[in-house]
Order: structure tokens, then sequence, then C-alpha cells
């Protein structure tokens, strides 16, 4: 059987399987007579009948993993397990490649416009959901992140019992992370050239900016290839902040070709398939902490060059 949205428990080969896909809430206290009042009071944004449609549904587990009703009684300290749905939730018409895959790991291109993992607008049409539903693995989770705009390389965990192991290597900084960029002319920059700056989140919370203050962000700069209006550039992130790529080539005066955020918000180029933010993780490589095997991953993708 097979479901428009997240899995439920009515459509998952067990109840262990679906939490997987599963959002969790803890309900304090308060004067509400039922969960679903309490569900309403939690999350206003949520229509009254939306909660009732789930519950009646089977999207609502209780901490034993059981389906609620609609007149269960509430009780502070709850924990509920909830299937997030997204009404209408636009199609992404890219698919991702595998390149690589052994027990423990698993590589996969992914394409512009694709989220890594469910989030705001997108449930199903994320590369995690995907990759769940493609290799029948609820464990499946991404030891790190692409933002939803970038393609290129994304390494997978796929056994929970070794994934402490490889998240580590992100932790120590182990592994040599490559990306590739269009962007303007920098011909008053000597190459190669390393940016560095402190980086906060900013007012708009799906941005990032640069503010005074220790460094805390760097990045390592190097011309590919040179054309008239246009460079091809090779971009190393020592650091890893969010947008740390994006917003340092706009603070150098240039912004990546088709980006949306930066230096300024772009709503429609944000969502226009036929311009992609031309910003590629080209290549990963490091050791693996349980073979010793060295590996170096390379994206069979290209920018518009």
């Amino acid at each position: 059987m097979s479901c428009p949205t997240a899995p439920a428990p009515h459509c998952a080969a067990d109840a262990s399987r679906a939490l997987a896909h599963a959002s969790t809430v803890v309900l304090g206290a308060g004067d509400w007579p039922t969960l679903l009042d309490a569900l309403c009071a939690r999350f206003p944004a949520i229509e009254r009948v939306q909660w009732q449609q789930r519950i009646v549904e089977g999207k609502v587990l209780d901490q034993r993993q059981q389906p609620i009703a609609l007149t269960t009684p509430h009780h502070a300290g709850t924990r509920l397990y909830y299937f997030r749905e997204v009404t209408h939730e636009r199609p992404v018409p890219f698919s991702a490649q595998i390149r690589y895959q052994d027990q423990h790991l698993l590589v996969v291109d992914k394409p512009a416009f694709l989220p890594v993992i469910p989030g705001g607008h997108f449930v199903t049409q994320t590369l995690q959901y995907r990759l769940m539903q493609q290799l029948d693995n609820p464990d499946l989770q991404p030891l790190h992140r692409l933002d939803r705009h970038t393609s290129g390389l994304v390494l997978f965990s796929l056994d929970r019992r070794s994934r402490a192991q490889y998240q580590a290597l992100f932790a120590q900084r182990a592994i040599d992370k490559t990306y590739e960029a269009i962007a303007p002319p920098l011909p008053a920059l000597r190459f190669p050239h390393t940016r560095r700056s402190r980086i906060e989140r900013d007012t708009q919370f799906f941005r990032s900016q640069e503010v005074a203050g220790p460094t805390n962000a760097e990045t390592r700069i190097e011309v590919m290839a040179r054309s008239t209006q246009r460079w091809y550039y090779r971009l190393q992130p020592v650091t890893g902040k969010k947008h740390q790529l994006r917003l340092h080539m706009a603070a150098l005066g240039a912004p990546l070709e088709n980006d949306a955020f930066y230096p300024r918000v772009d709503d429609a180029l944000a969502e226009d398939y036929q311009r992609p933010l031309q910003l590629l993780a080209r290549s990963l490589a490091f050791t693996d902490p349980l073979s010793g095997q060295h590996h170096h991953f390379s994206s069979q993708l290209t920018l518009a060059w």
C-alpha cells in the first residue's frame, strides 16, 4: 500500500518503522479535557478539523505508540507522535543518483531544489524520504546537510550502530569537502584567497549574516576558469556555518549565480526550476573510521558553465 503523505501506522509494516517519519511533542499542563483540545492549543496555526482527521486516520500516536481517539483525555506530560502533512505539496521534478553504497554508508548526488530532510513545505518531496522508500530503510539519516538550492554529494548513514563514528568525522573536521560555483569576477583579489568572518543567524530565520566579533567561519577560494562576465570558482569550507559559501562570496562582491537569498531575497527566483543556484558540492574525501579505507567521491553533476 502506498501513501500520499508521510507514512502512518496503517500504511507501514509496523509502528516502529512508521515512527522513523514521525514528529514528537510533549504536552504540558493546561485545562484541556482532551488531547485533541491540547493539540489545537499547542498548534494554533493548524485547524481543528485537520487534527481531527489525523486522529481518525491513526496519524497521532501516544507514548505506547498506539493511536489516540478524539476523546482521549489530556494529562500533563503526555508524549505524542504525529505525522506531518503538507497540503498540495509541490512536486520536485528532479531525481537523485546513488554513487556509492555499503553496509554503513550511502553517497548520493542531490539535485538542486530537493531538500535533504523534511521541513517547511516539504515532507515527501525530500531526499531522505525518497531514499527511505527506495531502500526500505527507516533508519537512514543524513550525516550532513546541503541546503535545498545546492546540488551535489550528500553522505548518509545506513546503520545507527555505526552512525556516531561517521558523525565524528564532521565534528573533527576530518572530511575534505570541495565545492564549485559560478559567480561574477573578483579581479581586485589575489588568489587563492581565504575569507574569514563571524557568521550568525540573520533576523530572517532562513538566512545568515556576517557580524563583528571573533572569527568562526573560514572559506578558501580559488579560480578555476575565467570568462568576461563570469568566473568558475573552487570553494573549500574549513568550517560549516549555514549558507557560509553563499554568504562569503556575496560579501566579497560576487554573489553566486541565481542565488535567491544573498545579497537579497528573491522569492520568485527561489522557486524557478529553470534557474538553479550555481553551487555544486563536488567532492568528499575521508578515511573510513571502520575499515581504514580512504574514500574519495566526486559528483557527476555539472554547473551551467
